[in-house]
């Protein structure tokens, strides 16, 4: 962990895609970096691989490069997948895979890419290929809800371009079912659906904005939209974000606490996209750019977690520095929260360079 402050990056409206690519190589795309160097002693990782095909897909215009890491990703979450759907989720650097098949994070993740690349793949052969297999994984369903969230996300891509596909449907009415708080049963002080907050936090907000939007549950849609605003007042209580460190936090929770990564931001600032596109409010907007400045030096101890030189994201924010190690979880997390900001700053402009000068502490 450093413990000098690094310089702030410059505007960077476009994400780059440096280090993603050199943390991949013919398989797929290594889970540790040693700095910006990958380590390949800790092989691969179903769940990062899942979210560089998802973040490909995002681009509005990938290159060749890009088109051809999205063809690998998606080859090593065909070779991932086994016949019942499941998925197994850590394959060495000597090509052998580790643990069974299952449910688990990496399921949904893959179901989450999956359905991005269905959707909004760069070439037919890759769309198609990436629904056969979401078909396959979306009959499984897992008792873990961020799985189920994941999967469910997945799910919704589909069913905004396909509105009467039935599996995508299924999966993602079944996820957004298990939070049942909707009634108002429990203390306003904590609407949350769980005791505590955990990780991916925002993302159990968005299952609900997502399911309310495409399959008409205007009050499960309002469910949604209040969470996320619940979420969103208790992670930035002094104007920036103050993430969820990780082991979660309750009721009491003192803020900040650490150590806090970059998934959340990333989680966050997927929701307010999402919420945003659903409503068109600003105060949505406002919170994709405080995702954004989370990453660029925004937070609770004033340090960038995007590293400009390699296009890389650190592991993690730290009471008196970061976490200098690159991986691939916290460099997608920066990509995605950075395509949010790219897409903002070029359509509106006026709504998201409010909420950056407000936030301005030094």
């Amino acid at each position: 962990m450093t413990t000098v402050r690094p310089y702030k990056p410059r505007a960077a409206n476009s994400p780059s895609f440096a280090h993603l690519q050199r943390l991949s190589d013919d398989t797929g795309l290594f889970e540790h970096a040693r700095g910006a160097l990958p380590r390949r002693e800790h092989g691969y990782c179903l769940d990062d691989v899942a979210r560089g095909l998802m973040v490909i897909c995002r681009e509005p215009d990938p290159d060749t490069a890009l088109v051809a890491l999205a063809e690998t990703y998606l080859a090593f979450i065909a070779h991932a997948q086994s016949p019942d759907g499941s998925f197994r989720n850590r394959l060495g650097y000597d090509r052998r895979w580790h643990g069974e098949p299952g449910v688990g994070d990496w399921w949904g993740r893959a179901l989450w890419g999956l359905g991005t690349a269905a959707t909004r793949g760069p070439a037919p052969w890759i769309r198609e290929s990436a629904l056969t297999m979401f078909d396959a994984g979306a009959a499984l369903r897992s008792p873990w809800a961020r799985s189920m969230a994941f999967a469910a996300l997945g799910a919704a891509e589909i069913v905004a371009v396909m509105p009467g596909h039935e599996t995508a449907r299924n999966l993602l009415t079944d996820a957004a079912e298990q939070d049942r708080t909707r009634s108002g049963d429990r203390n306003p002080a904590w609407p949350w659906p769980e005791e505590r907050l955990g990780y991916a936090n925002a993302a159990l907000a968005e299952v609900q904005i997502a399911a309310g939007a495409l399959l008409g549950d205007d009050r499960r849609l309002e469910h949604g939209l209040a969470l996320l605003a619940w979420l969103l007042r208790q992670e930035s209580p002094e104007g920036h974000l103050s993430l969820t460190p990780v082991g979660g936090s309750g009721r009491a929770r003192q803020h900040p606490g650490f150590d806090q990564q970059p998934i959340e931001a990333a989680a966050m600032a997927d929701a307010c996209a999402r919420a945003f596109a659903v409503t068109g409010e600003p105060r949505w907007a406002a919170g994709v750019a405080l995702a954004a400045g989370w990453f660029l030096g925004e937070n609770d101890s004033g340090f960038a977690l995007a590293d400009e030189r390699t296009g890389g994201g650190c592991d993690g924010l730290e009471r008196d520095g970061r976490n200098e190690n690159q991986g691939a979880e916290s460099t997608l997390a920066l990509i995605a929260t950075l395509q949010h900001r790219r897409r903002f700053a070029k359509q509106h402009a006026p709504v998201w360079h409010q909420p950056l000068k407000m936030r301005e502490r030094r």
